[in-house]
């Protein structure tokens, strides 16, 4: 894990096993999706998955600020690190070593514990006044985020589950497919 210390952590219980869970957030174009703050993703690595070294650029809402996140280590169905390179609001530059750690976690069956865990070091005042003023807005929106992607997650679980029983064929696995 990265050496800067945790500074907050938010997490969330989803309706739905890790592999859903991962599948939905391995596809970088979804984050618009459950990220409150997030319009669109421009893919500039080409690249549409999760993956070391992949990186994006979020355009937040507004229109106004652009950030760069780059996934920095990526274990499929477990962990993910996600690093901030540059950004239009100087957090970046203030906060170096930002890192975002997402981990999953399986708890029972169908469930999934997703956690958010950011780590940074401060230095200077200027972070040191950052972190008293934007650390708790931090934490509050990484909290919406989660919420927001469990939402997400469990509402197209139940459609593909409706999908999937309007199209099964009342009897059919009765007499054997009509074999």
């Amino acid at each position: 894990m990265p050496e800067a210390p945790l500074r907050s952590r938010q997490s969330v219980t989803i309706d739905a096993p890790p592999e859903v869970v991962w599948e939905y957030n391995a596809d970088l174009a979804r984050i618009a999706e459950f990220h409150p703050r997030v319009d669109r993703v421009e893919l500039i690595d080409g690249q549409s998955r999760r993956a070391a070294g992949v990186g994006y650029k979020c355009h937040l809402r507004g229109g106004r600020h652009t950030c760069v996140e780059r996934d920095v280590e990526v274990v499929p169905r477990e962990r993910i690190v996600t690093a901030l390179p540059e950004d239009s609001f100087g957090v970046a530059r203030l906060l170096p070593d930002y890192r975002v750690e997402t981990t999953l976690e399986r708890v029972g069956a169908g469930r999934t514990r997703v956690e958010f865990r950011h780590y940074y070091s401060i230095r200077g005042w200027k972070a040191w006044l950052f972190h008293w003023v934007a650390g708790r807005r931090i934490a509050r929106e990484s909290q919406a985020t989660l919420n927001a992607m469990k939402q997400a997650i469990e509402n197209r679980a139940s459609e593909l589950l409706a999908q999937r029983s309007d199209s099964a064929e009342p009897g059919a696995a009765a007499d054997g497919g009509g074999m």
